[in-house]
């Protein structure tokens, strides 16, 4: 290993492993460590939201990950309440039903294709940084020093104790617990079809005969499910006809709800579950972390090339910190509709009517989605501006997302020639109303037909051009 690399990710879950692939397509020196010996194999988070199946799509490597789809979902649901995703221009308006542990495995063996290594069996004991550089205790031993370190290790992280991150929220007040499990006898009662969750607990079928069963747990946090109250529940639920054949996979959770003060400290950042928890309501945890990633890897990678423009990794937490408070508004509100009482029963039927009007369900859905996140940005008040560029057919017959394969961002027009910006920007000529500038992540940054606009814009987020053509407009 280098004396110094560019940047180590702690935390090999969805969020690390995105955010490292992110980094390698740029070309950045990247090694990733988790305590883990090996991944776990558990199923955990259970589907890929429509804006995190349009990110990957964009790289080229959704298409791999649907190797291990095990049912498309065509709708999304606020505390069991069904949200109609096919009202938004996307080419995803539903949930990819695919476990977190496929998503895992593909991204980690993707990695080699960068040669990223990840150091599992790695426990991150210490932390310190100067101005110019992390050095990483691991293991008791100061043993890898970065420019950047990204703490993408979990609720519990260590990087976030360690730097010093404020963490304010609550603790949970409710206890859950969740089991893959086989049945030895299943009634007929019991579908093959994912169906919208209950106060009751519920089961959605995974595949070779495992389902998930959620239901309400009653031992303490972080001690073992029994196979005997998996049972009990599921007799409660289903009758004495389930019985239940073997217990594959067994975790308690809760409600609680923090969020990390600031998501960078000096060259500390954080992502995913370290920067944020939640009750898991609505299947928004596995796919906000991998946002987080996407928003942050072609920031830290300019930062680390030296032509990011001033502020610009600082935009992340600007950026990403609002979306993940919204989330943990909306899983707030839907734990509360799931209790079993009768005031909150008609509280939930008065929602449940609200969200049959369609403007009603499309917020609701536009968010646990992630389809309606618009970015505050500067340069105008244009439709698109800090929302993702949908996508579209060019003149060549290819679509915009093929064009993102290589991470950097793109010139999309229909009358400016060709226009060159250090290989940072790629021009692209497209049947649009207006010319685009997006960046990497998919987001529209720019929208207009002037030129010095333009220029103003590329400079705000891909820095000053060493060398740079002219712009000569020839549309009307």
């Amino acid at each position: 290993m280098p004396d110094l690399i560019d940047v180590l990710v702690v935390g090999a879950g969805p969020t690390g492993l995105l955010l490292a692939n992110e980094l390698g397509l740029a070309g950045i020196r990247t090694v990733v460590i988790d305590q883990l010996p090996v991944r776990t194999g558990q199923s955990k988070a259970l589907s890929l939201q429509p804006r995190s199946a349009e990110i990957l799509h964009s790289r080229g490597w959704l298409e791999s990950i649907r190797t291990y789809e095990h049912a498309t979902v065509p709708s999304g649901h606020f505390g069991g309440i069904r949200l109609d995703y096919s009202v938004f221009d996307t080419a995803f308006p539903f949930q990819i039903g695919v476990e977190q542990a496929d998503v895992e495995r593909f991204l980690e063996e993707h990695l080699a294709t960068y040669d990223i290594p990840v150091l599992r069996g790695r426990q991150l004991t210490g932390l310190s940084q100067t101005a110019e550089k992390v050095i990483a205790i691991v293991d008791g031993h100061p043993d890898i020093s970065a420019k950047y370190v990204v703490g993408a290790d979990g609720a519990h992280s260590a990087v976030r104790k360690l730097t010093g991150f404020g963490f304010p929220g609550r603790d949970a007040r409710i206890q859950l617990a969740v089991a893959d499990l086989t049945f030895s006898q299943r009634p007929a009662g019991i579908s093959d079809q994912w169906e919208l969750p209950t106060t009751g607990g519920y089961l959605l079928p995974l595949r070779d005969g495992v389902h998930r069963f959620l239901f309400g747990g009653s031992g303490a946090p972080q001690t073992p499910v029994p196979i005997e109250e998996v049972q009990e529940a599921i007799t409660a639920a289903y009758g004495p006809e389930a019985v239940v054949g073997e217990v594959r996979w067994a975790s308690r959770f809760g409600d609680a709800s923090r969020q990390a003060d600031r998501y960078r400290i000096g060259r500390v950042l954080l992502a995913g579950d370290a920067a944020h928890i939640h009750l898991p309501a609505g299947g928004q945890g596995m796919n906000l972390g991998l946002q987080d990633a996407f928003n942050l890897g072609w920031k830290l990678a300019a930062t680390v090339a030296g032509w990011a423009p001033p502020g610009l990794l600082d935009t992340y937490h600007h950026e990403r910190h609002p979306v993940a408070a919204a989330v943990l508004a909306n899983t707030r509100a839907q734990g509360v509709l799931t209790v079993p009482d009768p005031d909150i029963q008609a509280l939930r039927a008065m929602v449940t009517d609200l969200l049959a009007d369609p403007a009603a369900n499309r917020r609701l859905a536009g968010e646990i989605s992630g389809l309606d996140i618009q970015y505050r940005m500067p340069g105008g008040d244009a439709e698109l501006l800090g929302r993702r560029m949908p996508d579209r057919t060019l003149a060549d017959g290819s679509q915009l997302a093929d064009h993102c394969r290589l991470g950097r961002a793109l010139f999309v027009s229909d009358g400016w020639k060709e226009r060159s910006y250090d290989g940072r920007i790629d021009p692209l000529t497209a049947a649009v109303d207006t010319a685009f500038l997006v960046r990497p992540d998919g987001y529209v940054c720019w929208a207009g037909d002037r030129a010095e606009s333009l220029s103003a814009a590329e400079r705000h987020w891909f820095g000053a051009p060493q060398h740079m053509r002219s712009t000569v407009h020839i549309g009307s």
